[in-house]
């Protein structure tokens, strides 16, 4: 089993620095023994225009077998006809993947005292594989490994390999000989490799058990959850465990509500060390959080920056307020940060908070203390699983409906479904619309001209795009809209958020109840 890095010198940095980012030196031969034989490192090519790192895995079929017995779902489907003689010793899969991050483990984490500069630097790179697994199903072997890792920057060649070149009527084998070119960081390859390596073979060499959802998510930080084949690569990781890849999406989920109600991931997971009963719009950033469009500064040399998560929420309620809604629906509620913001005014009378994801739910009603509540609080909200791009009737019939950084993350093919359940089917009184806008995004210093705020928008609007489509949405359902700017109103490019307040045609505006 082999695998080859190569390089070119760079910026100054000769491209036998590889080895300082691998933490191997150039000049010698490195064995480390792994559960199921020995792997080794060594550089073919090393001088200062290009350097080359192979490793090379010896295995061990006896041990493999030793070990791998009663593993049950995960060991190798070949196994089962030829537990001594198959493809483990030759072929990537699973065991390159842990002899990656055994040997290479600091890379892996983007970690070098001696060039941290060049750790965080994308290279020239050049990977190859000599034979890869390309288990594919209904698909084309080089066509899946192109889905997989062209999305992540990489120019691929996935040659097919012959069944026997003395035999070409065999047709070719369902192993490829993968080239992987492009300028990545060294870190971000090394994390590639470790999980598509054993998508592509479709089987693990050990039992996948729950830690392997922690495995994949650090691993994937940054790239899995913006790639179009997450789902398949999630449950080819997972080796088809349903409940592990539910667990994943769901992991996932988190921390897309984490990103949209600008707050840190371990703040709103169930399973993290936070204080429940902690401030939800405390600053997790410290100070710097002012100098980020999140945030604007309120008057005074020692006032607390407000966060745009803070400014949405007061903007909601004033529109709320204005359109006298006393019964509302937080469609896409999240860990309930707005239910609670209901739930503080005594107008609301009836909260309801909906949500895809079961496990944000489960947050929602901590942060809320619903187990604590009074009988009369408790009657006041309820929490309900609920898909929005569907007709759900027990959304209907509210006073007052919130979509807030909601419709950004839903596939553009999908929105006319969400609109006819929204405003055809459950016809709130008053909708109430918050998305970014997308123009404001070149004040944000940190993000990279041309991205999305967060890997799981489907679109970001300018204001334009926004107002044309709540303008076309008001008109199909037989509502009246106006627009609000949330945030600091930039005279060039805008507020970051975009807010539209939608009001039925027949519903009494602004009435009190």
């Amino acid at each position: 089993m082999f695998l080859t890095i190569s390089t070119t010198g760079v910026s100054g940095y000769p491209a036998t620095d590889l080895g300082f980012l691998l933490h191997k030196h150039p000049d010698r031969h490195q064995s480390f023994p792994t559960s199921h034989g020995v792997a080794h490192v060594f550089y073919p090519e090393a001088t200062d225009e290009t350097c080359t790192a192979a490793l090379l895995l010896e295995i061990d079929p006896i041990a493999l077998v030793r070990r791998g017995r009663g593993k049950g779902r995960g060991g190798s489907p070949d196994f089962a006809l030829a537990q001594y003689v198959n493809d483990r010793p030759y072929a990537a899969s699973s065991l390159l993947a842990v002899a990656l991050s055994t040997v290479f483990a600091t890379a892996m984490k983007g970690r070098c005292d001696q060039r941290p500069e060049l750790a965080e630097t994308p290279l020239p790179l050049r990977i190859v594989v000599p034979a890869l697994p390309a288990q594919a199903g209904q698909d084309d072997g080089p066509e899946l490994v192109r889905r997989l890792f062209e999305p992540l920057g990489w120019q691929v060649t996935a040659e097919p390999i012959a069944l026997d070149e003395r035999f070409p009527d065999w047709g070719d084998s369902r192993y490829v000989r993968l080239e992987l070119t492009g300028r990545l960081r060294l870190a971000d390859a090394l994390t590639q490799l470790y999980v598509l390596l054993p998508v592509l073979d479709g089987s693990k060499h050990y039992w996948v058990a729950p830690d392997e959802v922690d495995k994949l998510l650090r691993a994937g930080d940054g790239w899995l959850a913006g790639h179009p084949e997450l789902a398949l690569i999630i449950r080819r990781y997972l080796v088809r465990r349903w409940s592990l890849a539910r667990a994943a999406m769901e992991q996932l989920e988190l921390a897309r509500l984490a990103e949209a109600d600008d707050r840190e991931i371990e703040e709103i997971s169930p399973n993290s060390d936070a204080d429940p009963d902690a401030d939800p719009d405390a600053d997790p950033d410290g100070p710097e959080a002012s100098d980020t469009p999140d945030t604007v500064e309120a008057e005074g040399a020692d006032a607390k920056p407000v966060t745009l998560a803070v400014q949405r929420r007061v903007a909601i309620l004033d529109a709320l307020r204005a359109a006298g809604a006393v019964r509302v629906a937080d469609l896409g509620c999240g860990e309930g940060s707005l239910v609670a913001a209901l739930l503080k005014e005594a107008r609301f009378t009836e909260v309801l908070g909906v949500d895809v994801s079961t496990r944000a739910l489960t947050v929602a009603a901590r942060r809320l203390h619903l187990d604590r509540m009074s009988e009369r609080q408790a009657q006041r909200v309820r929490l309900i699983q609920g898909a929005l791009t569907y007709v759900d009737d027990r959304i209907a019939g509210y006073d007052g409906a919130v979509l807030s950084e909601v419709i950004e993350h839903v596939d553009p093919p999908r929105l006319p479904a969400l609109e006819h359940a929204v405003f055809g089917a459950a016809r709130p009184g008053t909708v109430v619309v918050t998305t970014p806008n997308a123009e404001y995004n070149v004040r944000w210093e940190s993000l990279p001209a041309g991205q999305v705020r967060h890997a799981d928008h489907r679109f970001e609007w300018d204001r334009s795009e926004f107002r044309s489509w709540a303008g076309r949405t008001a008109e199909r359902y037989g509502y009246t809209v106006a627009f609000t700017p949330v945030g600091p109103d930039d005279p060039e490019v805008g507020p970051p958020t975009q807010l539209a307040t939608f009001h039925r045609s027949d519903a009494p505006a602004g009435a009190t109840p």
